[in-house]
Formats: structure tokens, C-alpha cells, sequence
């Protein structure tokens, strides 16, 4: 017997909308009923609206967030989130990833006595000064349902004490996404370049690292090749503000603004490199056979690391810029591309969203969704 479920999606995110797209999909597909919720943490219609309607995603509701101070839009985040658990009184609350907007609906879910799951648990980076890290530590705090990209992530899960049967490795639906819109690997005879993406605080925000990636960028143009380098409106700002914008006018690098999903992956799939210190991309970079080197000295996606086709290295030292352009020498030789070519992605398959359907629509799935509260009244003690 099956169950058709109620269930809550929030977002409030580029990369969010880009993955819940089709665990929306295949949820609605499947019988359930979906409610899905736009947190507003993403006001501008580049990296909102016009990608929800690109990728079929369409809020039930939308909140407006306050534009500042920040603590203001925490709280009208926290504040939102039970005024969505109130209006909608979902069976579960399902969200995804390490966004503010994470917490503050598993927070809500469980204040409205309502289970919550998490799909992307178990990624760990181990960085405690990370917001997102211990965003992902408090989903997986409350989470009854925890929906692992990978066994790595689910072996985590395990060792922090998390009981086996509620932990599922599902893959991760940014494949789903990928694979639902035919972006496939270019051979690697016809590839070209490096992508580069940045936009994390620690590496724009602080001008000392913000130079040292205006000097990775200049290099990568002049060592490996052409560069494309999609500015995020925060690295530009942050640009203009330490008056390097200049410094990356360059015959050999392409400077946009913010670009489309389907334009970041023609480019990133036609690339010999990405260069990023974006989450999202090493896994898009793994299903289409690109090498990565990620612009932090820790990552959530340790599979890459392992495999060999992702190299960390971060901004933090003067020899940050030589660092990169070693790994990306090696990455871009002929065996470095044959490798991240040949490697199977570790990420999914492009199944997670119907995997997720299924196991919400399981009546064994009835019991890890119960909150029950214990009873040791007869002397027993919890461990």
C-alpha cells in the first residue's frame, strides 16, 4: 500500500530552485500533494522568478524578506516559516541543502509538531566557522527522514549517531536536473578553457583574497586559456569597492554578469576547467566529466577530492594563485582530462527525485515520520 502525503517544499535560493525543480516534479507526478513555498531569500528575477519558471518550479506562496539590517531578515525568516507551517498544515516539511532557509523551516516543522526531511543530508565540510555548516548540522538534528547524495554523506550521518533506517542515499537532484534537460559531456578533443565562479563571502568580501583571486584569474588566462567568467553582483561589487575591476581586463578573460542556468552549463560543459567556489558546480562539473578546483580549503563533496578530479585550494596565503594554476595544469593535461572524463558521477543518476517520491509514498515510511515522545517512567534509562 501507498500513501499520498502532504508535503511542504520551501526554497529561498539559485541552486535550491535549480534542485527542487524535480523533486517537486516527481513528488506531484507520484500523487502527493505539494505545497511550495518562495522564502524571498533571493529577491533579484535573475536568480528568482525567471528561473522557477524556467525550470517549471511555481510557489503556492511567496514572502518578501526586508532588504536590511540582516538580523531583520532572519527573523522574518523564522517568522515566515511558522506562518507557512500554520497556513499550509503540511503531513512533512521537505527542504533541502544549507540555506538559511533550512533551519528556520526544520525549526518550524518541529515547533508545529510536523516531521521534517532533508534532502542533500550528511554533506559535512567540517568548517565550523560556516554558516552552512552548521546549518546542516541543525537539519540533521531534526530531520526524520535524512536523503544522503551519497554513501560517503550517509556514512557520516551514521557516525554522528544518526539510526540507519532513517537514512536513504537517494543521489543528488541537481543530476535529475541535468539529465531532465539533455546537458550531456562535450568530448574532451572539443573542449576549451576554464570556467570560473565566485561569489562566497570569505573570498570576495575580504579584499586581501579578493586580489588573490583577480591574480588566479589573470593567470588561468594566460597559462591554460581562455577564460569565462560569469561575475556574481557580490563579486562585483566587491570588485568596484577595492578597485580591481579594472585588473580584469584581459584579452584572455570574458567578464558577464549573472547568466542563466542553461548558459552556466554550455559553458561549463564545453570547459577543460572550472574554477569555482561554488557547491552546486562540482557536481554538475562530475556528471559532464570536468575537472575542478575549488577555491576553499575544505568541501562538502569529498567524492571529487578522493577521485582525484577535484583539487582544494583555497584563497588564504600569497601562494594561493600558483597553487591553482598548478592544479589546473595537471587537471587539464591529457591524462587529467581523460580522467575526470572516464570517472562514473558520484553524485546521482538523475532518479533522485523519484526516489524521494517513493519513499514518502511507502507506508513503512509512516514510522520514521511519527514524533512520539519516550516514556521512562518504568526505570529505564536512554542509553
Amino acid at each position: 500500500m501507498t500513501r499520498s502525503r502532504h508535503v511542504l517544499v520551501p526554497f529561498g535560493t539559485r541552486p535550491e530552485v535549480v534542485k527542487l525543480a524535480p523533486v517537486v516534479a516527481a513528488l506531484v507526478a507520484a500523487g502527493h500533494r505539494v505545497d511550495v513555498v518562495d522564502t524571498g531569500q533571493h529577491a533579484d528575477a535573475a536568480m528568482a522568478s525567471q528561473l522557477q519558471e524556467a525550470l517549471g518550479l511555481t510557489p503556492t506562496h511567496r514572502f518578501t524578506l526586508p532588504a536590511e539590517p540582516a538580523s531583520a531578515r532572519t527573523g522574518a525568516l523564522h517568522a515566515d516559516a511558522a506562518t507557512a507551517l500554520a497556513r499550509f498544515r503540511p503531513d512533512v516539511v521537505l527542504a533541502l541543502g544549507d540555506t538559511n532557509t533550512v533551519p528556520a523551516y526544520a525549526l518550524a516543522a518541529r515547533g508545529a509538531g510536523v516531521p521534517f526531511a532533508h534532502v542533500e543530508a550528511g554533506l559535512r565540510s567540517y568548517n565550523m566557522r560556516s554558516v552552512e555548516e552548521v546549518n546542516r548540522r541543525v537539519a540533521a538534528a531534526i530531520a526524520q527522514l535524512h536523503l544522503a547524495p551519497t554513501a560517503r554523506a550517509a556514512d557520516s550521518l551514521r557516525r554522528e549517531g544518526v539510526p540507519a533506517e532513517r537514512v536513504f542515499v537517494v543521489g543528488n537532484p541537481v543530476i535529475d536536473t541535468l539529465v531532465a534537460r539533455g546537458v550531456t559531456p562535450v568530448p574532451v578533443a572539443e573542449r576549451r578553457g576554464v570556467l570560473v565562479t565566485a561569489h562566497r563571502p570569505t573570498n570576495v568580501d575580504d579584499p586581501v583574497r579578493l586580489a588573490r583571486l583577480v591574480a588566479v584569474v589573470r593567470g588561468l588566462a594566460d597559462q591554460v586559456g581562455p577564460v569565462t567568467f560569469p561575475v556574481h553582483p557580490r563579486t562585483t561589487a566587491r570588485l568596484a569597492a577595492a578597485g580591481l575591476g579594472g585588473a580584469l581586463e584581459h584579452p584572455g578573460i570574458r567578464l558577464t554578469g549573472p547568466v542563466d542556468h542553461d548558459t552556466l552549463m554550455a559553458a561549463l560543459r564545453s570547459s577543460q576547467l572550472a574554477v569555482t567556489d561554488s557547491g552546486g558546480i562540482q557536481e554538475e562539473a562530475a556528471h559532464l566529466g570536468v575537472p575542478v578546483v575549488v577555491l576553499r580549503s575544505s568541501t562538502p563533496r569529498w567524492e571529487g577530492v578522493e577521485a582525484g578530479t577535484t583539487t582544494l585550494a583555497g584563497l588564504t596565503d600569497d601562494g594561493a594563485a600558483q597553487a591553482v594554476l598548478t592544479a589546473a595544469a595537471a587537471h587539464t593535461s591529457a591524462a587529467g582530462q581523460a580522467r575526470a572524463a572516464a570517472l562514473p558521477c558520484p553524485y546521482g543518476d538523475g532518479t533522485t527525485g523519484t526516489q524521494i517520491a517513493a519513499i514518502l509514498a511507502d507506508e513503512r515510511t509512516d514510522a520514521l515520520l511519527e514524533l512520539t515522545e519516550p516514556d521512562f517512567t518504568d526505570g529505564r534509562l536512554p542509553w
